[in-house]
């Protein structure tokens, strides 16, 4: 069986928080040499540029942060990670993390269309489990796991008709959760795993179980891995910097765990904001990231000079 193409998609999404600069994310992932690393590893890859938004008329709202905004990017992204499914591996160059509300949606699309269960792994400090009523901050970038899921209203944004099962999410490397996330992920069997867990018992025996419960299933395996997932003092740039993340040697662990488990079928690469990075150094390491999962091993690993 050939190796799919591994598909570059730009989503310059800005529109999930109030800080700006999320926006500048795939020309930074360009830049840092995304497409050069894979293809030397022997990967066919293809850049489809970048996605646009479906046109929209922004309109005040009370609480929430550029609301239509983000609903026509949902729209947008579920359409492309659908079409990119059929044809390949598609990575989503973020942008800040309402591009999953799309992506995880039309990740879903597709898995039901080919009749397999989709698994999500979402590689962050926060849950992102909020609904547009709970938040408090107003910023959407904290809701994707909340819609995907179906926990709350959603109004504007495309249906979920099936939702992603609770138990085929997981969500590594929480350090960031409120009350209100808490008490609900605490009704849910989603899997949890914060960085007491991990610093305790190591990060490969829960991503070693969940793997097995995907391969198990015959599933689809999404992975949102987000820039605060790691260390601020290794990954800096970010607008939502929460000390004690992963090292760097734990995010290449999990991301050769997945490239030897062979379940990866999709990857968001979100929350980069190059106007905060320390001359280019998180675009690079996000590349190196994203090399591992697709096969880069310790001997093949550059040596960068930050």
């Amino acid at each position: 069986m050939t190796d799919p193409t591994i598909l570059l998609i730009g989503a310059p999404v800005d529109s999930g928080k109030r800080r700006r600069g999320c926006l500048m994310g795939p020309d930074a992932y360009r830049t840092a040499g995304l497409a050069e690393a894979l293809s030397d590893l022997g990967h066919r890859v293809e850049d489809r540029g970048n996605v646009a938004p479906r046109p929209f008329t922004a309109e005040a709202h009370p609480k929430l942060h550029a609301l239509e905004e983000t609903i026509a990017w949902t729209h947008a992204l579920s359409d492309a990670a659908e079409a990119a499914l059929a044809d390949g591996l598609p990575i989503f160059m973020g942008g800040d993390h309402a591009l999953s509300l799309g992506t995880v949606r039309g990740a879903m699309q597709h898995a039901r269309g080919v009749n397999r269960p989709l698994f999500v792994l979402w590689l962050d400090a926060h849950s992102d489990f909020h609904t547009p009523d709970s938040t408090d901050s107003g910023n959407l970038h904290g809701t994707p796991l909340g819609y995907v899921t179906a926990r709350g209203a959603f109004a504007g944004f495309p249906p979920i008709s099936t939702p992603l099962p609770h138990e085929n999410v997981a969500i590594i490397g929480l350090r960031s959760v409120d009350a209100a996330e808490r008490a609900a992920l605490q009704r849910t069997q989603i899997h949890r795993v914060d960085m007491r867990e991990i610093d305790e018992r190591g990060i490969a025996r829960p991503l070693s179980r969940f793997l097995e419960r995907v391969a198990a299933a015959d599933g689809l395996l999404h992975v949102s891995l987000d820039v605060d997932f790691l260390d601020p003092s290794v990954a800096p740039a970010v607008g939502t910097t929460v000390p004690g993340g992963a090292t760097i040697r734990e995010g290449h662990l999990v991301m050769e765990m997945l490239h030897d488990s062979g379940l990866m079928t999709s990857l968001d690469l979100v929350e980069l904001n190059p106007a905060l990075d320390e001359r280019g150094r998180t675009a690079r390491v996000m590349v190196d990231l994203a090399a591992s999962a697709l096969g880069r091993r310790v001997f093949d690993r550059p040596t960068n000079a930050y």
